[in-house]
């Protein structure tokens, strides 16, 4: 998993390009189902993908132009293409990287 590579679920619409990469391997799904390269094949999400679906109890869904983070491995990734799953790092939710806060300009 490398800066600049594309991924998506594999069970709704999200996609996300890797910011940072982890320190490790880690274990990396959005809505319960493993990630797959965002180029992998002509089944694309949300068009005949067998009925899949998230998992319910990981489908919080992810936001457009959103960057999530893994404390604990160092992945940081952005949404390019949101979708219903939650994204999960070694079984951990990514929590959203909140916007830094500028001094204010009197």
């Amino acid at each position: 998993m490398k800066p600049g590579s594309r991924w998506r679920s594999a069970v709704c619409d999200t996609e996300v390009v890797v910011v940072r990469a982890p320190a490790g391997p880690v274990t990396f799904h959005i809505g319960g189902a493993e990630v797959i390269p965002a180029d992998a094949g002509q089944d694309r999400p949300g068009r005949n993908r067998g009925g899949a679906q998230p998992d319910a109890a990981l489908a919080g869904g992810t936001l457009l132009g959103k960057r999530y983070t893994d404390e604990a491995t160092g992945l940081q990734v952005l949404c390019v293409k949101p979708g219903e799953g939650t994204i999960t790092v070694d079984g951990r939710p990514a929590t959203v990287v909140a916007p830094r806060q500028l001094p204010a300009s009197d």
